[in-house]
């Protein structure tokens, strides 16, 4: 299986990141059992970068018909507004990036850094 790799990027005005951040943090309880339940999922991270005042969300899918779920689901688009009031812009299209190669390291494998 060559997973699809779904990338989503938030970028905000810097003087707004940490307030940006704290309400990604907060958006945890509500998306997670909704993105958690859909069928295909195999990993999502929500990350924050504050020298590019950006957040990201990073998914692995067994197909991209199963990445395109997030396009319909309704909890992360109703979120989505408060964060574009508050001058975040949202990079689209959302990027689905078919698996050209991958490899696992060291630490995903349990074995020590030399």
């Amino acid at each position: 299986m060559q997973p699809v790799v779904r990338v989503s990027i938030l970028r905000c005005p810097p003087e707004r990141f940490a307030e940006l951040r704290r309400m990604a943090e907060e958006a945890d309880p509500i998306l997670r059992p909704g993105i958690e339940a859909m069928a295909g999922l195999l990993a999502f991270y929500f990350g924050a970068d504050e020298t590019t005042s950006s957040l990201s969300n990073v998914s692995l899918w067994t197909s991209l018909e199963a990445a395109q779920q997030l396009d319909t689901f309704q909890p992360m688009l109703d979120l989505g507004k408060p964060f574009a009031a508050k001058g975040a812009t949202f990079e689209r299209p959302i990027m689905n990036y078919a698996t050209l190669w991958q490899l696992k390291g060291s630490a995903a494998l349990g074995e020590a850094a030399p």
